[in-house]
């Protein structure tokens, strides 16, 4: 899509994101904070991402995490903003305010400051929940080495429409 306001490898994952998921029927969500809606953004690029992109949460904020999608004060102070633990409870929360089958959620350090020794510049953690799974929470932590603050936004978006690709459960213990 040569008019796309995104770079040509983010829209062609989001278009299959789009297809696969509307194909199977499947409805999804995200809670984006590090990207700031990049991913809805990309998806919205799509045409008939409508029939698939139910909502989108940008809680940038742990304050906008608390308020909109029920993560637990207490989470947030003990193991912080950028933890699997708080993007697990982000994306339980997306798919708890909807109907979508499948939820991604995203936070990190997009720098240039903001990172610690334990906790990176490039640090950029994901969780995927599932309606009706009742199984163990599905979250990673990665390091991205983008040199750049858009740089690793992008990154952080590519690996989120990873995510939502149907049957990518692969993906999470996959390079990238």
């Amino acid at each position: 899509m040569s008019d796309s306001l995104l770079p040509p490898d983010i829209v062609d994952l989001a278009r299959r994101v789009v297809e696969e998921n509307a194909a199977q029927g499947r409805k999804i969500a995200l809670a984006e904070s590090c990207t700031g809606g990049l991913v809805a953004a990309a998806l919205t690029e799509i045409p008939g991402s409508s029939a698939v992109l139910d909502r989108g949460f940008v809680t940038y904020s742990n304050e906008a995490k608390i308020e909109s999608l029920g993560v637990a004060s207490d989470l947030i102070e003990t193991f912080g903003a950028v933890s699997i633990a708080c993007a697990w409870g982000m994306a339980k929360g997306a798919l708890d305010k909807c109907d979508a089958d499948v939820a991604v959620a995203v936070s990190g350090i997009a720098g240039p400051g903001g990172g610690t020794d334990l906790k990176p510049v490039g640090t950029v953690v994901f969780a995927r929940a599932l309606r009706d799974d009742d199984s163990e929470p599905d979250g990673e932590m990665k390091l991205f080495d983008g040199g750049s603050r858009s740089a690793i936004r992008k990154q952080a978006a590519l690996w989120a429409l990873e995510l939502l690709l149907p049957d990518q459960s692969a993906v999470a213990a996959g390079d990238e």
